[in-house]
């Protein structure tokens, strides 16, 4: 008996996972190929990267089909896209080559479900589909507009924000409900999907991690061949991430320094912008490394790992990989947001800078502390969040999604 067909719709190349959102969507793919779909991944795709990257794509889908990206927007475009009706980033997604393949795969009578990564990812859409459909999102959007606009300094960024937080909250909405199904990264954000938006079938699955490739090691010990570390990984050209960055290189990381003067701050990611880099030598100790072929080199040499969000949405995978590498984490309140663990417990969250540095602080003195925490993170994470339950969690709602039988819905 032949297996339903199940279209997994990417607007960007998942490789390499530079980002949570890539590395999220790749862990639900691997665990869902082989078993109860036969699965497609539709994506924007050049022909080196289906070279380079061509035995990743096998590893996460039976059938992969590329369309040519679209050239960059140029910058002079993109300010005429904040006038437009779409959110900005959402219009940016909207291309040609993206919606003609979308169009010509779901004209295929023997697509069964065609899943939409992320919600902007529905600009895509055709008007009418054959097939069932699934929204997998991974944050509640215009929240983090919203959480912009109260963190933003000055009218002009205020008024940018708000307006932004308006279009998307209107736009995420209406195509969620437009949807068979919507799935969330957690439970809260399924309930927001459901009370805010009314739509009808909103579910939710766990963070998962992949515990064999991101594996436990114990915290080092603070010596001279191991002077106190702090790391932070993550996309630096993401917004909410420099923020967050500013926030800590701003406010928490002189008060670490104040301390313990020979302390080092290393940051994990792509494209740090020259405004943090400039930031970041008004102190002392803070390293860039910009991307890297794999983070757990940096994450297990260091004695703390900080998540100091103030803006975001869905849920930071980030949190639990460094739990599942025995790394102990600080974070702010929303840095861990829609995580199911336990403060003081399996990680420490503080919020003001006082508080974080202290915190940061206890980390880099108390090896007690440290390996307390990571223990039970490690616990924590293999009891519940490995990556195979949350693609079976994933899989379950997507054959529920396929027992009403198909009808045509409005983008």
């Amino acid at each position: 008996m032949s297996k339903p067909k199940l279209v997994f719709i990417s607007p960007v190349f998942l490789f390499p996972n530079d980002a949570g959102g890539k590395i999220r969507s790749t862990n639900i793919l691997r665990g869902l190929k082989g078993g109860a779909f036969h699965v497609t991944l539709l994506s924007a795709c050049t022909p080196e990267q289906a070279r380079r990257w061509n035995k990743e794509i096998g590893g996460v889908c039976d059938e992969f089909i590329p369309w040519q990206p679209a050239p960059a927007r140029p910058m002079w475009r993109r300010a005429f896209d904040l006038l437009g009706e779409l959110p900005v980033n959402v219009a940016n997604d909207r291309t040609r080559p993206g919606m003609d393949a979308v169009r010509q795969l779901a004209q295929r009578p023997d697509i069964d479900l065609m899943v939409f990564d992320f919600v902007h990812t529905a600009v895509l859409r055709p008007d009418r589909l054959r097939s069932r459909s699934t929204c997998f999102t991974h944050n509640v959007e215009a929240e983090i507009f919203a959480r912009h606009a109260k963190q933003a300094r000055g009218p002009f960024k205020r008024w940018l924000w708000t307006s932004q937080h308006a279009k998307m909250e209107r736009y995420e909405g209406n195509v969620l409900r437009g949807f068979d199904s919507v799935i969330a990264v957690s439970e809260r954000d399924a309930r927001f999907f459901t009370e805010a938006y009314q739509v009808a079938s909103s579910h939710a699955i766990p963070t998962g991690v992949d515990l064999d490739f991101f594996s436990y090691q114990e915290p080092p010990a603070v010596d001279a061949a191991a002077p106190p570390t702090v790391v932070f990984t993550g996309s630096m050209d993401w917004a909410a991430n420099i923020d967050g960055m500013q926030f800590f290189l701003g406010q928490v990381w002189p008060k670490v320094l104040a301390a313990r003067p020979e302390a080092r701050f290393v940051i994990v990611g792509r494209n740090p912008p020259a405004s943090l880099q400039a930031l970041a030598r008004t102190t002392s100790n803070v390293e860039f490394t910009g991307f890297v072929d794999d983070v757990r080199t940096y994450v297990h040499a260091a004695h703390a790992f900080v998540i100091p969000l103030l803006v975001g949405g869905g849920t930071r995978i980030k949190a639990f990989e460094a739990m599942a590498m025995g790394c102990p984490v600080v974070s702010t309140a929303i840095g861990i947001e829609g995580l199911d663990a336990e403060r003081d417990v399996h990680y420490l969250e503080r919020d003001d800078p006082a508080s974080m540095a202290d915190a940061v602080l206890e980390l880099l003195a108390d090896k007690a502390l440290r390996d307390g925490l990571a223990q039970r993170a490690r616990k924590l994470v293999e009891e519940r969040f490995g990556h195979e339950k949350a693609a079976r969690v994933f899989e379950e709602i997507c054959l529920r999604t396929l027992e009403q039988p198909p009808d045509s819905k409005a983008a």
